[in-house]
């Protein structure tokens, strides 16, 4: 690691950008030039996590800021590349959330913005440092799952958009939100970033009576060479929340669930991994960052960059379209 501070513009203070200001704010190699959000609620709450962080006037004014090193965007999906747009012709390095945008067309244009002018840029799928990813990444490098049959990846949520996910009102809407470009996204990442490029085979989303609301279920198969990889997701009913994502090795299998966990199987029940270093989620969010650091000091890491992003987002986007023809 790096003794180097870099200040980060913080572009969108809702559910993400509050998150991420506290993350930074306990780590070392991050600060502040400011923050923007129209929302003056979003501005006051951010306020309370860092004290005396300057909101700017406007996101122009702070990504041009002698002091911003970074731009951090974090705003809903259909505004990241304007943002974009402003980081690149103020020359400063883009960390965007995912995902990329919502318009196939559009965001092949961001990606050839960005690498004409040679903007340096990672988007955030939050579980690309984590210790699971890790490892599951060497071993299956090292050969230590064996021949992989599949890969299935099932996610189910009592209510879309979650509890806490409220105030982000938009992830209800079939045009930027639903469960499949906020969730299955990072999947889909993990699974390209293990087996290479994947293919959508089929896909069949079955969306509410209001066609203005988002998915809530979802199957789809895709192809990784000779991998298939299940899709299967719902949201509604009593219960709790399922995220996970099984790899099936004919060695050893591992199954990556609630986000940052491990668990591996030989054939016996399955057995809970990492447990020596405690709350997997916070390690993550801090190794997450390592490596964000790592990237603006020009090192080695493992983050996703836009073109990763956008070959996610042909997928995602090919699933909500439904059957092909």
């Amino acid at each position: 690691m790096t003794d180097k501070v870099y200040n980060a513009a913080i572009i969108g203070l809702g559910i993400m950008g509050g998150r991420m200001i506290g993350q930074m704010a306990a780590h070392a190699s991050f600060g502040f030039s400011g923050a923007w959000d129209p929302s003056d609620e979003a501005c006051s709450a951010a306020q309370s996590i860092v004290p005396g962080l300057i909101i700017a006037a406007d996101a122009r004014s702070l990504i041009n800021d002698p002091a911003t090193d970074l731009v951090y965007i974090a705003c809903p999906p259909a505004w990241h590349k304007e943002y974009a747009v402003m980081a690149m012709e103020a020359g400063k390095p883009v960390y965007c959330e995912k995902p990329l945008g919502v318009d196939i067309a559009d965001s092949r244009d961001f990606v050839a913005r960005l690498e004409d002018s040679n903007t340096s840029n990672i988007i955030n799928f939050a579980q690309a440092s984590a210790r699971a990813i890790e490892i599951t990444d060497q071993r299956l490098q090292n050969g230590d799952l064996g021949d992989i049959s599949g890969v299935d990846v099932i996610v189910h949520f009592a209510r879309w958009p979650r509890d806490w996910q409220a105030d982000a009102d938009w992830l209800r809407y079939r045009d930027q939100g639903g469960y499949t470009r906020e969730v299955f996204s990072h999947f889909i990442y993990l699974v390209e970033r293990f087996f290479g490029p994947a293919e959508l085979v089929d896909a069949a989303p079955v969306y509410q009576a209001d066609p203005a609301l988002c998915e809530t279920h979802v199957t789809a198969t895709l192809k990784c060479g000779e991998v298939p990889v299940k899709l299967l997701g719902s949201s509604g009913g009593a219960g709790p929340d399922r995220v996970e994502m099984t790899i099936h090795g004919s060695k050893l299998s591992h199954r990556l669930h609630d986000w940052f966990e491990l668990q591996t199987s030989d054939g016996g029940a399955w057995q809970q991994q990492l447990e020596e270093h405690g709350d997997l989620r916070g390690d993550s969010f801090r190794r997450q960052l390592d490596a964000v650091a790592r990237w603006m000091a020009g090192d080695d890491h493992t983050l996703a960059s836009a073109a990763d992003a956008l070959s996610v987002q042909v997928l995602v986007e090919g699933i909500l379209a439904g059957p092909r023809a």
